[in-house]
């Protein structure tokens, strides 16, 4: 039993370490954060490169996860859209990053300005209306993974707290007790002188 309260432990302590780097950038009027890689710690930006993210990025595009976001949203105005509350992935993966300053068109159709994106990062070069290809292959996609992941284990951590708390409660009892008939046990057959 000890050696699972250690367990859990070290594993609550594992998640908090490693999800407590990043806040999101929260921008003002919008249901959404814009999730940068940069956010996250090394090790978790390592799980989301190579061939980890080309089974994600593959796995996205067959589970259409955007093709929902689009269906919703086709006669919003930017303005509505901007006020909805964003999953992680879909703020990430489904429509450039705020600061490319592309025109909204809908959901997870975007016009570049004709003098080009406002903000030289990779991310709003590599956007495309594609439905298909949409912003799968940015970091701001990457960063919407890994803000996915981080608030799911923030609710682990959450219940794992219970857990630990439960744990030791029920150790300290079962070793007052496991005590308690010890001494029984000795004062009956030693006598009581």
């Amino acid at each position: 039993m000890f050696f699972v309260i250690l367990a859990v432990f070290g594993f609550t302590i594992f998640v908090f370490v490693f999800t407590n780097k990043s806040a999101g950038k929260a921008l003002s009027g919008k249901g959404y954060n814009d999730n940068r890689l940069g956010d996250y710690s090394k090790w978790l930006q390592q799980h989301v490169d190579g061939k980890n993210w080309d089974k994600i990025r593959t796995c996205f595009v067959e589970a259409k996860t955007c093709d929902q976001l689009s269906k919703m949203t086709n006669e919003q105005k930017q303005s509505d859209f901007y006020k909805k509350r964003l999953a992680p992935i879909k703020a990430g993966c489904c429509k450039p990053p705020s600061f490319c300053g592309f025109t909204y068109v809908n959901a997870t159709v975007w016009d570049v300005p004709k003098s080009g994106p406002e903000a030289e990062d990779s991310d709003c070069t590599t956007w495309s209306n594609n439905q298909d290809v949409l912003c799968y292959n940015c970091k701001s996609c990457k960063g919407g993974v890994l803000g996915s992941l981080k608030r799911d284990w923030k609710q682990l951590t959450i219940f794992n707290i219970a857990i630990l708390i439960f744990l030791i409660v029920i150790y300290t009892i079962a070793g007052c007790a496991f005590r308690n008939t010890r001494n029984d046990y000795y004062k009956r057959y030693r006598g009581y002188h």
